[in-house]
């Protein structure tokens, strides 16, 4: 790892810079840099790609635009039309380069299948834009795809601070996919090394060498070795694969430059590609999930106000209500759970939480709230908190209103979800499955955390179904009109113990027969999603983590003292899966873009 400077070489120019200015010497200008866009069938990312480079932190007066767009079955022609009218003038030049036929390369199977027609266009391409800088006379050039989107304005101040001749700024994703190889083989495709993993998930930190990186980085055109650097066509001595990030690796070690990935800060994401035989479709669920995956762990993407975007049509999905649970005094929550719902065109009510600070013992006897003879957390030993009575009580809210509307099933989210992929169009399925079926169901849960997951029988006919075990958490569920009857009937109230406990009881399948004795009849029909298509945003442990039901007040402290309850299990994450075995294997040579 290259050491870091002492103090941060661009704030020293910029500190310097001011005083210079102040005792009337002219500052040095900052780097001059062309900003390469190669957009094809981008529509579903273009806005929030655009939209992060007009936020990039560095004037303008700097920057050139090199655009080009060839190959489009969508609006990404223009959208970028659209863009450059309304920005083109503050930058200091721009170039563009639209090819509007023909729509297809003539031997691909599908938009996004890699020819060897394909991959040389695109090399092409960006040698086309390699050479442009060098005769604009720039000192850098940002290669960036449309699908990497930079959410962190720095990110050109800090790769230019770093003083390297090619870094990249290390892209989060959907998976331990990323924009940089730590290993590669003698005939030019991917190995897994030990590095891979500590250096993605950030368990060492800074800017490390590497052999290739892609996707998005930075190539200085003034380091030693720079004017050797070539996209197309590839080097004399090159027997690698056709593919142009190869082809650039190549040239890179050919030249003796060396390259490196920067991951001491978060830069931005990247999309996960698709494979060849799928679509447009599948990549824009991709990229919809992306951009739920930056609410969570931010910084959030912003689509630019200069482009135009298809209307988002939000709806019920084919449920009676969806119902958000979300307390008034955590607004980040609520606003990130409707931004993520609005992003998935899925049309959600909020409904206001209990919020159990502001119970007491008085207002719980109004309520007919008691507590279960007997009950301790399962880990702790702890007794119910007043953050578990308000979450019961908010769901039990939603439990009255279907039965006193009669409302035949609704989808019920409390705000502290992260969705999986295409979490959508699988709960559609997942439920039209089970109409097909006809099955007969009062609960489905589609997060939770399950405690004997290999206990759990399948569904005949239902393969992304599993008759429901013990669990925790009341995360994301559908339920029916019978099961809202069947958990009013119940009584809940006087004899309360936290929802996740109660749920398990009404299905018979809690582990404490005492528990379980204060209820009947036990015949809640509950299953669950498989795989589940939610999860918590955070657990405990982790720095973000917050929980109102943990950090709380015992049920009948009308004190107001809050305590943080750390000794409960139920909020940890599973334990991960063993990577360790990854090392010292390479991919399956068909598959040189394949990472991971």
């Amino acid at each position: 790892m290259r050491a870091a400077p002492a103090a941060p070489l661009l704030q020293l120019l910029l500190l310097l810079g001011a005083r210079l200015q102040a005792a009337g010497v002219v500052e040095p200008p900052l780097p001059a840099v062309v900003l390469t866009i190669l957009a094809r069938n981008a529509e579903h990312s273009l806005p929030h790609y655009l939209g992060a480079l007009e936020r990039l932190d560095y004037p303008r007066a700097r920057l050139a635009l090199w655009c080009a767009t060839d190959h489009n079955t969508d609006n990404t022609t223009q959208m970028l039309q659209e863009w450059l009218a309304a920005v083109g003038d503050d930058y200091a030049a721009v170039v563009w380069r639209p090819e509007g036929a023909p729509r297809s390369y003539p031997d691909e199977e599908g938009p996004k299948h890699w020819t060897k027609e394909r991959h040389q266009f695109l090399m092409e391409l960006k040698q086309e834009a390699l050479t442009f800088a060098r005769d604009w006379g720039a000192d850098y050039i940002l290669f960036a795809d449309t699908d990497n989107i930079v959410t962190n304005n720095q990110t050109l101040r800090l790769l230019i601070e770093q003083r390297l001749p090619v870094v990249a700024p290390m892209l989060d994703s959907q998976t331990y996919y990323s924009n940089f190889w730590c290993g590669i083989t003698p005939q030019g495709y991917y190995r897994r090394t030990a590095d891979y993993f500590p250096t993605k998930n950030r368990q060492r930190r800074g800017c490390f060498r590497v052999p290739m990186v892609h996707s998005t980085f930075l190539v200085s055109l003034r380091a030693e070795g720079a004017a050797q650097l070539a996209f197309y066509p590839p080097h004399p001595n090159y027997t690698w694969p056709f593919d142009d990030i190869i082809v650039f690796a190549y040239s890179c070690q050919a030249a003796g430059v060396t390259v490196h990935v920067c991951n001491e800060h978060r830069y931005g994401y990247m999309n996960v590609p698709v494979k060849s035989h799928q679509g447009l479709e599948d990549e824009k669920v991709n990229f919809i999930h992306l951009i739920l995956e930056a609410l969570v762990d931010g910084p959030p993407m912003r689509a630019s106000a200069h482009v135009s975007r298809p209307p988002k049509k939000p709806s019920k999905m084919g449920f009676d209500e969806v119902f958000v649970i979300s307390l008034a005094r955590r607004p980040d929550r609520r606003e990130r759970m409707l931004s993520s719902l609005w992003e998935m065109e899925i049309s959600g009510r909020v409904v206001d939480a209990v919020d159990g600070r502001t119970l007491n013992s008085s207002i719980m006897r109004s309520l007919g709230v008691d507590l279960l003879p007997g009950y301790q957390d399962p880990y702790s030993g702890r007794t119910l908190t007043k953050g578990e009575v308000g979450c019961f009580l908010s769901h039990y809210s939603i439990w009255e209103e279907v039965a006193a509307r009669g409302l035949a099933q609704v989808l019920v989210f409390e705000d502290d979800v992260r969705f999986e992929s295409n979490f959508r169009g699988r709960l559609e399925r997942l439920m039209e499955e089970v109409e097909a079926e006809k099955l007969l169901w009062d609960l489905i849960y589609l997060g939770r955390k399950q405690v004997n997951p290999e206990e759990e029988a399948a569904v005949g006919g239902l393969p992304h179904l599993v008759v429901a075990g013990y669990s925790y958490w009341t995360l994301a569920y559908v339920l029916s009109l019978a099961g809202a009857r069947k958990l009013l009937a119940s009584q809940p109230l006087r004899r309360m113990l936290p929802v996740d406990e109660f749920l398990p009881i009404m299905f018979d399948q809690h582990p404490n027969e005492q528990y379980k004795a204060h209820f009947w009849p036990r015949d809640l029909r509950a299953f669950s999603a498989r795989p589940l298509l939610a999860a918590p945003t955070h657990y405990a442990g982790d720095a973000e983590w917050l929980s109102d039901t943990e950090t709380s007040s015992p049920w009948d402290d009308d004190s107001g003292r809050i305590i943080s309850w750390s000794g409960s299990h139920k909020t940890l994450r599973a334990p991960p899966l063993d990577l360790a075995g990854s090392s010292g294997h390479s991919l399956h040579p068909h598959h040189p873009r394949d990472e991971l």
